[in-house]
């Protein structure tokens, strides 16, 4: 495991500049193929109601399993683009910060698979979250 925190490390071409993850207040702490974690607060990422939106899990699911994809990718000459996710809503938050854990389930050299464990303040589980994406050939310049 490496420890990440600057969006330099978070793989080629990648930043948070701009980007959905910086609207969405994501925050990347660690960032390697084999371990992915962020956190995101709960206050401007809710539905309606006031609780976390669904959305929004998604978002931070997809970010995390990217960012491993990418940087497994690399080692190939190859960037990762996401082809599947889907997610699993176990409870709901209305507060606070969640923390993503990203894991990888698989990683070869055309696709990768990551599960990511979304919790709350309370380490209970908020989310489950499978990503699945395909390692394609760099643009050139990338």
């Amino acid at each position: 495991m490496t420890d990440r925190t600057d969006e330099t490390n978070l793989g080629p071409g990648m930043s948070m500049e701009g980007t959905l993850l910086q609207t969405m207040g994501i925050v990347v702490s660690e960032a390697a193929p084999d371990r992915v974690v962020a956190t995101m607060p709960v206050k401007g990422n809710t539905q309606p109601y006031g609780l976390l939106h669904g959305g929004a899990s998604c978002v931070l699911a997809e970010s995390l399993g990217s960012i491993g994809s990418a940087l497994h990718a690399a080692t190939y000459g190859k960037v990762a683009v996401g082809v599947d996710i889907n997610a699993t809503h176990h409870r709901a938050v209305r507060d606070g910060v969640v923390t993503g854990v990203a894991t990888p389930v698989y990683l070869g050299r055309t696709t990768t698979s990551y599960e990511v464990v979304i919790t709350d303040d309370r380490d209970k589980r908020v989310c489950t979250a499978r990503i699945t994406c395909q390692l394609i050939q760099a643009p050139p310049g990338s």
